[in-house]
């Protein structure tokens, strides 16, 4: 395994991260989405992953309506100090006024909920799920502050902003002296590379670690969708994140050429496309098959060539978007005739 900083902290995480959100022994309507496994299967999947050197481990307040949290506390009992801990607060399944949000009032709720669920006095990671346009944001950073201060959270990031909202997060944190955010957990994958657009430059700038969900855009790029198989399993129940469905059938036949020669699964080849670029932390795996995560977990040790990253990176690439359809700006250089190159 390969570990990393989390942004600019002291603190080091595997490069894979386990995501728990299909820990789910109840039913319920998630795990009619997204599927789930016993306790049994969780604890299984947890110790392989520690038995690899995944020491990091994500979960959310609202994952199977809890059940997630519970379970992976379960599955971690007696290995907490080799594990480090991410949840998330936002979404509850309540709905009270007062439920949703990260507001002072829900986050010192969710916490002790979180805590109690997952059986430990701390967090390692707190995270909020999403922007929040109810409440200030200096009431959110000042609620995550004071549990910081009172231990029962060692670092703090955030989820699902925009570029502007990460900065402006991370400004007003500077000048009210509460704790930084120190990492982002956002959407990217050969199929969705919009990240690259405004985010990633942002979080590079700020010195933020970057957790990846969804790496196989919701299982796309896994194969299993292309062709035949297009209208069954997961996605066909819940299809998300969207996928361009044409340019995604490219990308498939290229990691399946890609895999061939290196005997690895397009899935393999598309997890390691994620850890050659720069700014990515760790890239979060969920797998309900014990063969899945073995295979999620070889992705760190797959090196792709500079060739094979260049194909991979042509096939997938972005259209360009205004302001990113302007040319270089560069001394000594007519930015008139390098428009003219471009048109």
């Amino acid at each position: 395994m390969q570990y990393l900083p989390l942004g600019n902290t002291g603190l080091y995480v595997s490069r894979i991260c386990f995501g728990a959100m299909t820990f789910n022994d109840e039913e319920s309507a998630f795990a009619e989405m997204i599927g789930g496994m016993s306790q049994t299967d969780a604890d299984r999947m947890i110790g392989t992953a520690l038995d690899a050197g995944v020491n990091f481990f994500d979960t959310a307040n609202m994952y199977g309506e809890g059940a997630s949290e519970r379970m992976l506390g379960r599955a971690l009992s007696g290995k907490r100090e080799d594990a480090v801990i991410a949840t998330k607060v936002y979404f509850t399944n309540r709905t009270e006024i007062n439920a949703l949000g990260t507001s002072r009032m829900s986050i010192m709720r969710e916490i002790e909920k979180s805590l109690e669920r997952l059986g430990t006095d701390y967090i390692d990671l707190y995270q909020v799920h999403s922007v929040d346009p109810t409440t200030p944001l200096d009431e959110t950073l000042r609620a995550l502050d004071d549990c910081v201060r009172q231990g029962k959270v060692r670092y703090i990031g955030l989820s699902n902003y925009a570029a502007w909202q990460i900065a402006k997060a991370d400004g007003l944190a500077r000048i009210l002296g509460t704790e930084r955010f120190c990492s982002v957990q956002a959407y990217y994958s050969l199929a969705g590379r919009e990240l690259e657009r405004e985010i990633l430059p942002a979080v590079r700038d700020l010195g933020l670690g970057v957790m990846v969900w969804s790496p196989l855009a919701g299982g796309f790029l896994s194969g299993k969708y292309t062709g035949e198989g297009a209208a069954g399993g997961r996605r066909a129940a819940f299809s998300f994140p969207p996928v361009d469905f044409e340019q995604g059938d490219q990308i498939v036949e290229v990691l399946r050429d890609i895999g061939a020669a290196h005997d690895a699964s397009p899935a393999r080849v598309a997890l390691a496309w994620l850890l050659h670029q720069d700014g990515v932390t760790s890239v979060i795996v969920g797998a309900r098959k014990q063969e899945q995560l073995e295979d999620n977990l070889a992705a760190v040790d797959l090196k792709l060539s500079a060739n094979e990253l260049s194909r991979l990176d042509e096939v997938s690439r972005l259209k360009p978007e205004y302001p990113h359809i302007l040319p270089p700006r560069e001394r000594g250089v007519d930015p008139f005739a390098a428009l003219g190159e471009m048109s």
